[in-house]
């Protein structure tokens, strides 16, 4: 497979939105991430029982397991973003990137992303290859992104059809990157929050860093864009 081109810059993405500055997986952290000068977020999406695609990290939330509770049930403790939601909200304006965390919401996010196509490209990722392969085979069009948190994990990549390989910063290695590049491969690098770490990788020609802090990264790779949203925000972002 042809080896990938290096992108002029990467994607700059925000982990969880502006996890650094605003509550995690809300509007108001992708909203900022995107006035930092970010090009867009990485968000969580979970099940529920009676089968909404929610945005949260954890298996729990606001006291009640999201796997065993409804929409209705999450949303007396508080407003609880749906999939569908951000995409209305953000397919327009940002790159996506949607964690599938758990299995069972292939179809679902097929269909949404189907109906609200995000214009600035987006990729579909989950650690889970069984995840991946399901989503293939519902829409073989899908950019999909294998996340690998491990050795393990990555020893696995090859067997999933996957565009994109989402390494944790501490597995990177200018070689791992050459290799997946010529393998016609994307890389992405998670959670990099060190302006020194954020600039080798940009040398190394990564497709995206996802930050906690967009700011920082805004700043320290797209400093144009920085200033100018900081400019029209009134020096306040």
């Amino acid at each position: 497979m042809a080896e990938l081109t290096k992108p002029a810059r990467p994607l700059l993405l925000g982990h969880r939105g502006a996890r650094a500055h605003a509550p995690e997986n809300t509007p108001a952290a992708f909203e900022l991430a995107l006035a930092h000068g970010c090009d867009g977020f990485e968000f969580d999406v979970r099940r529920t029982a009676d089968a909404r695609a929610v945005v949260c990290h954890d298996a729990r939330l606001g006291g009640r397991t999201v796997a065993r509770s409804s929409y209705a049930e999450l949303a007396q403790r508080g407003a609880v973003p749906c999939l569908e939601d951000v995409l209305r909200g953000f397919a327009r304006r940002a790159f996506l990137d949607i964690e599938l965390k758990v299995s069972g919401l292939e179809r679902t996010t097929a269909e949404l992303l189907r109906e609200h196509r995000p214009a600035r490209g987006f990729f579909v990722s989950s650690f889970f290859p069984e995840v991946i392969r399901r989503l293939h085979g519902i829409d073989d069009g899908l950019p999909l992104g294998l996340i690998c948190g491990t050795q393990r994990q990555l020893a696995g990549w090859t067997g999933a059809p996957a565009g994109a390989l989402f390494l944790e910063r501490g597995l990177v290695t200018a070689s791992l990157i050459e290799a997946l590049h010529e393998a016609g491969k994307q890389v992405f690098v998670w959670t990099v929050n060190r302006e020194r770490e954020m600039r080798q990788l940009a040398e190394l020609g990564v497709r995206g860093i996802i930050s906690d802090d967009t700011e920082l990264l805004a700043r320290t790779l797209a400093p144009g864009d920085y200033r100018r949203r900081l400019s029209s925000a009134g020096g306040k972002t």
